[in-house]
């Protein structure tokens, strides 16, 4: 094992965007940490694809919300790789709650998402911080377009991103100089997640969300993954910016 090899976290990284960002990395010959709460079987076949690029792969089953779990994915890195250079918060949850209707979230609802999309990506940060700091890394944090227009699977889900926006910009204060920190808030993506919790609805909506776009269509995994490597590992100079990919969807919403 090459120490000077770089080593990237990715959590929720068992499909869609974050399987995709840990190719991205992979092939950029860095070494990567794939974490998964209940998919095993795509989590230790895509650590066979990232392998392929001549890397090394890590499988942590871990659930971001329980402290101990991250505390254990953070200890496994460290003593697989003895570094962290890239932290990329992507686990992330949601509950469809149409917004017209405020008595079907509940207080436990709002709790449940805080807990993964907030206090989990916050516990990942304070338990890598030192090592990110010690290698000069980054931070990226996997928000939502919802956190900018309100709008998305529900009130509940719409807030707790906004609150990690917020947070991504109160943590690139508190870790500067030595670690930059970013977001990135994407639109529709073309992801098993996505087609899970919009079910029949999910053919409509993407071709509403493509026509009220300024390209006309809606985002692959693939492409929020090169966002994340621009942001990880190529943008120098670049700390507490949130950047939107999204189609051009909110700058044409006129059309929506």
């Amino acid at each position: 094992m090459k120490k000077e090899t770089k080593t990237a976290i990715v959590t929720g990284s068992s499909s869609g965007v974050g399987a995709a960002s840990c190719i991205e990395f992979a092939k950029r010959g860095w070494n990567v940490v794939i974490n998964y709460s209940q998919n095993k079987v795509d989590a230790y076949n895509l650590a066979e694809v990232c392998k392929s690029f001549g890397v090394n792969a890590l499988v942590c089953q871990a659930n971001v919300a329980d402290e101990d779990d991250c505390k254990r994915m953070v200890e496994a890195t460290i003593h697989t790789f003895n570094r962290i250079d890239a932290l990329v918060n992507n686990a992330g949850t949601t509950k469809y709650c149409n917004y017209n209707n405020l008595d079907g979230l509940s207080k436990k609802d709002f709790q449940d998402l805080y807990e993964v999309n907030v206090i989990g990506a916050y516990q990942m940060v304070k338990l890598a911080a030192p090592y990110l700091k010690k290698a000069h890394g980054s931070i990226v944090n996997i928000s939502s377009i919802s956190a900018i227009s309100g709008v998305g699977s529900s009130i509940a889900y719409a807030a707790s991103k906004g609150a990690l926006s917020t947070m991504t910009l109160s943590l690139a204060h508190a870790l500067s100089p030595e670690v930059r920190v970013n977001g990135i808030c994407p639109g529709f993506i073309q992801t098993r997640w996505t087609k899970g919790f919009l079910g029949e609805r999910y053919e409509s909506v993407k071709e509403h969300i493509e026509k009220a776009s300024l390209i006309n269509r809606t985002s692959l995994p693939e492409d929020i993954a090169k966002g994340i490597i621009y942001l990880a590992v190529d943008a120098n100079t670049t700390s507490g910016q949130i950047l939107t990919i999204d189609g051009g969807q909110l700058v044409n919403q006129g059309k929506l």
